[in-house]
């Protein structure tokens, strides 16, 4: 028995010290700082010439760290860049800042890991900087009938009865705004629908197309809550409450009828967006001078495609990490939606490769951005893995038109919150609203 009571009061100290030292392990990570410190809060080197940076570490730790500094590097497609080991001995409350040079670096994007190992804990951290963006060369793959395709698609919506159907929702509507269900026609004799907010106060406004995410539910709440412009949120086919008729879901919308192009969803869902200009134009409460389209993601590709489609009546373009770009390349730096196209690769064996890839180099925003007239205001994160900035910037550099870029670089997919207030006052500056 007192053995067996010694022994167990053994044990238990030692279970006790062995969290004692996990808990300071993980004090210790939380009170080692890596911060990178480049010449540009956007992590952008723009100038030709050599890379470098400062990495900074702090030891807020109550102990003297002794270890070192690894630095790797990879471009956004996979290719190794040397990196560097350096050794670190910080008192408590010390900190060192460490120059990390890489040379001259090809136009791009490159992803860093820096980790601390050392006495104290260790520490890790990811980010990412840009190379001369601008400079990114990702040639137009355009098929021989492209510009043929497009207006054969075009002709097509023209020849369906939109049958503009506004329903009042009389829940949502405010002393100020009125909001209505918008129900029309699209290509195909397809039904689609959209949030249409109106301000109660009569008079002639700016009109503001939203375009969706992939696979979301376009809301109101997600839509231009302002008095001094209308609203038109678009759930595209197969999304929110227009999948009447096309409804393929989530995976699977990117491949419906991939291997047709003429009837590959993205045809149907680009001219979704042009019937939704239709119906702005006509609005007598539109200043059809004054018509912006705007999205992230997958709207983000729609913003362009309406932008290059209807060229002559939409007069502002703000995607932020748009979609649907530079299929090739992008297959090469993101997982998704790679992963799906390979598993559609291998279940379709009988399809050859190079035919999806042509259909899809149809609707590729690459390819139609040339067409594009109006100025584009492009938001993009630094460390997105869903649309990373290389497609991004495949598109952007193809563009003709007025165009400025802001980069977020600790953004992922998802904008900082700020993002939203930045891109209205962008609108309502350019539209004479400020």
């Amino acid at each position: 028995m007192r053995r067996s009571f010694y022994g167990s009061w053994l044990a238990f100290g030692l279970v006790i010290f062995l969290l004692q030292g996990c808990n300071l392990s993980q004090n210790s990570n939380n009170q080692i700082t890596i911060t990178p410190v480049m010449e540009r809060d956007d992590h952008l080197f723009l100038r030709e010439g050599p890379v470098g940076f400062k990495i900074l570490v702090e030891n807020q730790t109550n102990r003297s760290l002794n270890g070192k500094l690894i630095v790797t590097t990879n471009s956004d497609f996979g290719v190794e860049i040397p990196g560097s080991t350096l050794k670190i001995k910080l008192n408590p409350g010390d900190s060192h800042s460490s120059q990390i040079d890489f040379g001259t670096l090809a136009p791009g994007f490159y992803n860093v890991e820096a980790v601390v190992q050392s006495s104290v804990g260790h520490k890790r951290v990811r980010f990412a900087f840009g190379v001369r963006p601008e400079e990114i060369i990702s040639p137009l793959d355009r098929p021989d009938d492209f510009e043929d395709y497009w207006k054969r698609a075009r002709k097509e919506l023209s020849e369906v009865d939109s049958q503009f159907n506004l329903i009042r929702q009389d829940s949502l509507c405010t002393e100020k705004r009125e909001v209505y269900i918008l129900e029309m026609r699209s290509l195909g004799d397809v039904l689609v629908r959209a949030w249409y907010m109106r301000p109660v106060k009569e008079g002639i406004y700016p009109a503001l197309l939203q375009v969706q995410g992939y696979s979301t539910f376009m809301i109101p709440d997600w839509m231009y809550q302002g008095e001094d412009m209308v609203a038109l949120g678009l759930n595209i086919r197969g999304h929110g409450f227009s999948k009447d008729q096309v409804n393929p879901g989530f995976p699977g919308y990117l491949q419906h009828h991939v291997d047709h192009k003429d009837q590959y969803i993205y045809r149907g869902a680009y001219m979704d967006c042009i019937r939704a200009v239709d119906f702005l134009y006509s609005r007598d409460e539109v200043d059809t001078s004054r018509v912006a389209v705007e999205g992230g993601s997958q709207g983000g590709a729609l913003s362009y495609a309406t932008a290059a489609l209807d060229n002559q009546r939409i007069n502002l373009c703000v995607p932020h990490v748009p979609f649907l770009s530079d299929f090739r390349d992008y297959f090469k730096v993101a997982h998704w939606p790679a992963n799906e196209f390979a598993q559609y690769f291998e279940e379709h064996p009988e399809i050859p490769e190079d035919k999806i890839y042509k259909n899809l180099s149809y609707i590729d925003i690459k390819n139609l951005a040339p067409w594009i007239k109006a100025p584009v205001f492009m938001t993009i994160g630094l460390v997105d893995e869903t649309c990373p900035p290389h497609i991004n910037f495949a598109a952007y550099n193809q563009l003709n038109a007025p165009k400025e870029y802001l980069v977020y670089p600790e953004a992922g997919h998802s904008m900082p919150a700020e993002y939203h207030q930045v891109k209205y006052k962008y609108i309502r500056n350019q539209f004479g609203l400020d």
